[in-house]
């Protein structure tokens, strides 16, 4: 028969003529038939493009030889200069009144002080520039102690002759300390400046490479250390007043009184005049910190009086 079954299943196949079962459709599964073909896959993994690198992390910076050959040996030596000044000019007494509250309150009033000064130099600009500003800190920091060595006997005398006749032989048997300090600070000083004049004047002589350059190692061996000790005694002297708090617990406050005020006349003397800005700004950079540290030292001597009974003639 010409037309016995399905297209493609009959002789012209190689199968029986007549009606044979149909072939099963390719979705099902015969034991013995075959999988129907199917092309591979054009992509075996299941992702065909492999994922991007992550970009390396940049190294850690490492230490440059500049600055461990001279910056790391500088460390012990700046901490050595400021343990040695504060032993010095840091020794509390029998008569240190430690409040931390007080201490607190200075430490504010003296950022918000330095955070004013730097705004309005920012706002009205100075003379010099920045320069000008660190140049006038760093002459605050040494005319301080100076101020204090030759006005801060005035206080003290005042102090022992303001109190009764029977305290002030006990006041003067502890000035030891204080002149003690005076005679460190006055000492560091003239070393300081020997050892400047004296290396130029060795140097101007010219005595030949080997020695100039001896000279020239000794001087900076010397200052390494003498400055940063000059640095941190200024600082420690003006904030413990030469440890006159061993002679009467309410001398450093009035001592400090005294000191920026004097401070304020210096600067208006060494500056020429009033700084830059509107006339409120001037007065206000200019009395700003006088008025804010006597303040402060009244209401620490109050404290005092009322806390832990300290008074001036007792």
């Amino acid at each position: 028969m010409a037309h016995g079954g399905y297209q493609g299943w009959g002789p012209a196949n190689g199968q029986p003529q007549g009606g044979g079962a149909p072939p099963p459709h390719p979705g099902t599964n015969h034991p013995h038939i075959p999988a129907p073909y199917a092309p591979p896959n054009p992509y075996p993994n299941p992702h065909p493009y492999p994922p991007h690198p992550h970009p390396p992390r940049p190294a850690r910076r490492r230490r440059t030889l500049w600055g461990f050959l001279f910056v790391s040996p500088l460390v012990p030596v700046i901490r050595s200069a400021r343990r040695r000044a504060e032993a010095i000019f840091n020794q509390p007494g029998a008569g240190r009144v430690e409040d931390r509250l007080v201490t607190q309150v200075q430490l504010w009033r003296a950022i918000v002080g330095a955070a004013a000064s730097l705004l309005l130099v920012y706002a009205y600009g100075a003379d010099e520039g920045w320069s000008g500003v660190a140049n006038d800190g760093v002459v605050k920091l040494i005319l301080a102690p100076l101020l204090l060595i030759f006005t801060g006997p005035l206080v003290v005398l005042g102090f022992i002759r303001y109190a009764p006749a029977d305290q002030r032989r006990v006041l003067r048997s502890r000035l030891r300390a204080p002149l003690k300090a005076v005679g460190w600070y006055v000492g560091i000083l003239v070393g300081v400046v020997l050892v400047l004049v004296g290396s130029a004047l060795l140097l101007k002589q010219n005595y030949g490479t080997l020695l100039n350059g001896l000279v020239a190692l000794v001087l900076l061996i010397g200052l390494i250390w003498l400055l940063p000790f000059l640095a941190f005694a200024s600082a420690y002297a003006a904030r413990y007043a030469f440890n006159t708090s061993n002679v009467h617990a309410a001398l450093p406050a009035a001592l400090t009184v005294v000191l920026v005020w004097e401070l304020m006349l210096c600067s208006v003397a060494l500056d020429g005049g009033l700084p830059h800005g509107p006339p409120a700004a001037q007065w206000g950079a200019i009395l700003g910190g006088p008025v804010s540290v006597t303040a402060v030292a009244l209401w620490e001597l109050h404290r005092m009086r009322t806390r832990h009974g300290v008074r001036i003639r007792t």
